[in-house]
């Protein structure tokens, strides 16, 4: 069989679990429903001030003033703050993302699958890009499920729709650079998940110490008023991390007992 045939063979099996369990759902419809307890929740409570009884300081609540803002900032701003409007967002998803890939993985080694498959074919790079391919299909299907959310919070919390400098063009340009950006984050999810193989836990806990030190920056390589040069850079980024943590992913499993 071709290296072309049995690649698409693999993806082929990857596509049908994938579009086949419950699992994707579950994690589409949370990615859904994040944006829309995010925006009605902040503004139920935003503008309230709480105050420490031990130091008497007094702290204001924020809240969304726009929709937008829980999709991206605009280039310009502060965007190493750590405040609620800049963590709380559309970026939570790339993490979630992660998770789905290391949950997805791990089920592989559980089972016997990628034990099974291996001693049949050893071609692992075909194993690590079919993974790395369908968990950034994945995380697309998030980052668009999270925006129709957003629409709907912006809509049941009442806050403006207006898109102010970054226009319709920007938004577009935003998400699109976000899913380019999508590569960056699963293939580092795959390279933990054959690392920790069985063991979930400890895959997502290293995504999540790799992760956070990419975090901040996703709002500066995808603002709100994104153009051409945003998405350029998270496709450049994309295919360089796609490209170097296959090639880490298929070093490990080459390098380790596949049980």
């Amino acid at each position: 069989m071709s290296k072309s045939r049995r690649l698409r063979s693999m993806m082929q099996v990857d596509f049908r679990r994938l579009f086949t369990t419950s699992r994707l759902p579950i994690f589409l419809l949370i990615a859904l429903m994040m944006p829309v307890l995010i925006l009605t929740m902040t503004t139920m409570v935003g503008g309230t001030e709480v105050t420490n009884p031990q130091t008497g300081a007094v702290t204001t609540m924020e809240a969304f003033t726009n929709t937008w803002q829980v999709i991206g900032t605009e280039s310009g701003t502060d965007m190493m703050a750590m405040d609620m409007t800049t963590m709380v967002n559309i970026n939570l998803i790339f993490f979630m993302a992660g998770v789905f890939v290391c949950l997805f993985v791990a089920d592989d080694f559980r089972s016997g699958y990628a034990k099974n498959l291996f001693t049949v074919r050893s071609h692992k790079m075909d194993y690590v890009i079919s993974k790395t391919v369908s968990g950034c299909i994945a995380g697309a299907l998030m980052l668009l499920a999270f925006f129709i959310g957003a629409v709907i919070g912006g809509g049941a919390a009442g806050l403006p729709f207006t898109l102010g400098a970054a226009g319709v063009i920007g938004l577009v340009m935003c998400m699109m650079a976000k899913i380019l950006l999508m590569p960056v984050f699963v293939p580092i999810a795959v390279a933990v998940s054959v690392f920790g193989k069985s063991r979930s836990w400890l895959s997502i806990l290293l995504f999540a110490f790799a992760g956070m030190l990419l975090f901040m920056m996703i709002p500066m390589l995808t603002p709100l008023d994104a153009g051409i040069m945003n998405v350029g850079l998270c496709l450049a980024g994309g295919v360089m991390f796609g490209i170097g943590l296959c090639k880490v992913s298929e070093m490990l499993l080459r390098r380790q007992d596949l049980v």
